[in-house]
């Protein structure tokens, strides 16, 4: 029987970049007549509604499950029955507790063709108990997706995962949907009081130990007198926020160093860059990066994970060693003294992002392997 209707299940707390890759993802697949449905589990105090109204809006069937604990049996009870109720033709899981719940529930209400996705590397995975809980998730599931080569590679290493039965899928992005204002970095400028020869590398990021932002403020502290003109803005919040402002005052730049908080306008501060700095410790694909790219801007950040596999150095942006500052340095100096330079990364960023990373290929590629993955199972 063809494939029709397919359920993608997803544990939400807020929206970065699976969340919003998954609401691409639908819409695509939608067009192109398949019956997507986005499943997600909520936590008690948080329905996520802004995300809601965004699926919403596209026309994605959502419905909320709440999950009250990492492990909630009550839940499984409730995907088993609502999986052989709806008889989905596909699950397709995201993230690890979506995994945890919606792979053996799927395969105890007899879900022809069960799929992951694996969207990160985190090093909690790395640990001996998740190790052989992924193995077992695995051998429940007709085959996964890796959102990159890197990815993919680590589930055959690290989890297990049978190298036939998962492929990689490169994110998508379509450059039209990075809409910002005309004026964006004029706007930019004037919100933070800046002249207009002001220089700004920047980073749109959760403020969490992976985006190795540490390294970023210690490296900008390098360069900072010798490039009186440039200016560094963090867009984004999270768990070190208060530790980075103090890291910024104790090394004297309060005044060279904006945190913005989160910004529901991120392609708008984006666009007002002359560099993305991202200086990441592990990245599973970084969604943040095709943003970038559509909008011309060239990125600074880290030779580890998937990022190769994105930006290329010499070409579209500057890859340097993780947590090596004097190297985040020298590339923050390179980008900001150099403007042509700056202007053809950013260039060839754009036509790199139109030439391998569409949401064509990306939702193509992705009902292929379904339909494989049904053949085989």
């Amino acid at each position: 029987m063809p494939i029709h209707r397919i359920v993608h299940l997803s544990k939400m707390t807020g929206t970065a970049g699976s969340e919003g890759h998954l609401l691409t993802l639908l819409d695509g697949l939608r067009q192109r007549e398949m019956d997507a449905q986005l499943w997600i589990l909520v936590e008690p105090d948080n329905p996520v509604q802004e995300y809601v109204d965004r699926a919403s809006a596209l026309g994605i069937p959502v419905q909320r499950l709440e999950i009250r604990r990492d492990l909630d049996p009550r839940l499984w009870r409730q995907l088993i029955k609502r999986f052989r109720d709806e008889q989905p033709d596909v699950v397709h899981t995201h993230l690890l507790h979506a995994d945890l719940h919606g792979i053996p529930a799927a395969h105890w209400a007899g879900v022809p063709t069960i799929v992951s996705s694996r969207h990160n590397d985190d090093k909690f995975r790395r640990a001996l108990p998740m190790r052989l809980l992924n193995r077992w998730l695995w051998r429940q599931t007709n085959g996964g997706i890796a959102i990159s080569e890197a990815i993919r590679q680590f589930c055959i290493q690290v989890e297990g995962a049978r190298p036939e039965r998962i492929h990689t899928v490169h994110y998508g992005l379509d450059p039209a949907l990075v809409t910002t204002p005309a004026d964006a970095r004029q706007s930019l400028l004037d919100t933070l009081h800046l002249p207009a020869e002001t220089l700004i590398a920047g980073s749109v990021c959760r403020l969490i130990e992976q985006k190795g932002l540490r390294f970023a403020l210690e490296g900008f502290a390098q360069i900072a007198p010798q490039v009186p003109q440039a200016h560094y803005i963090i867009a984004g919040d999270g768990a070190l926020r208060s530790e980075l402002e103090d890291q910024a005052s104790a090394l004297h730049l309060e005044s060279r160093v904006h945190f913005l908080g989160w910004r529901s306008d991120a392609h708008a501060i984006m666009a007002g860059l002359d560099v993305l700095l991202a200086p990441s410790l592990w990245e599973g694909f970084g969604l943040v990066f095709l943003e970038a790219m559509a909008l011309h801007v060239p990125i600074i950040s880290t030779r580890v994970s998937a990022i190769p596999e994105v930006v290329v150095d010499g070409e579209t942006g500057w890859l340097i060693a993780p947590q090596d500052t004097p190297a985040t340095a020298a590339a923050l100096l390179d980008a900001l003294t150099h403007p042509d330079s700056r202007r053809a990364r950013g260039l060839a960023g754009y036509e790199r992002l139109q030439a391998h990373f569409t949401v064509r290929a990306m939702i193509e590629r992705t009902l292929a392997i379904y339909r494989a993955l049904e053949t085989h199972s």
